[in-house]
């Protein structure tokens, strides 16, 4: 465990081998030559109370200002948090789950495992986002999302009950294609 200089840990936090708070963000700004130049990372990341942080987690300082996670959050095996993230009390987030730069992940809020989410939304009070499940806009409050792009639950299982069954619904298709076909062939050579 590394935690780097001016971070703030809490009470009664458990911290597991390897993770390291603290880390500089990723900020880079491109030049004209193609290369990037490093962003300063000058602020702090801030560890509440009651918090567990699984093996090998990375919580990277802010650019400016604070990355914080809330009292009571607990954090999975193999967890990424951006610079600048809020991890919001008592959320849950499960292993290989990244969460980019300047997201605000609200208080209760459960994340399954390799859940992707993109930088600068909210994720609202008592989300749920399951396994695998791409987030690329802010969430609704007590709702539950999945798939890639994530969709509301209910919305995304009938999307994917349609999608699995697209080999037979191209074959009605086609096969009404040639009934269209055969009646206006029919109505061609019968004119009435």
């Amino acid at each position: 465990m590394t935690v780097y200089h001016d971070c703030q840990v809490g009470h009664r936090v458990i911290i597991h081998g390897g993770t390291v708070i603290g880390s500089d963000g990723f900020g880079f700004a491109p030049k004209p030559d193609g290369t990037y130049e490093k962003i300063p990372q000058m602020g702090i990341v801030v560890v509440e109370d009651d918090v567990e942080l699984g093996a090998n987690c990375t919580i990277d300082r802010a650019t400016m200002g604070q990355t914080v996670i809330k009292q009571g959050a607990k954090l999975d095996n193999l967890v990424h948090i951006a610079h600048n993230v809020i991890v919001g009390e008592n959320t849950v987030i499960a292993a290989q789950t990244g969460v980019s730069g300047s997201t605000k992940i609200g208080k209760n809020v459960m994340l399954a495992g390799q859940v992707g989410i993109v930088g600068h939304i909210e994720i609202a009070d008592r989300s749920i986002v399951m396994a695998q499940s791409g987030i690329s806009k802010s969430t609704q409050a007590g709702k539950t999302y999945f798939g890639f792009p994530a969709k509301e639950h209910m919305r995304a299982l009938k999307i994917e009950a349609v999608i699995r069954s697209l080999p037979e619904l191209a074959k009605d298709v086609e096969e009404l294609k040639k009934l269209v076909k055969a009646l206006k062939d029919d109505l061609t050579s019968h004119p009435s």
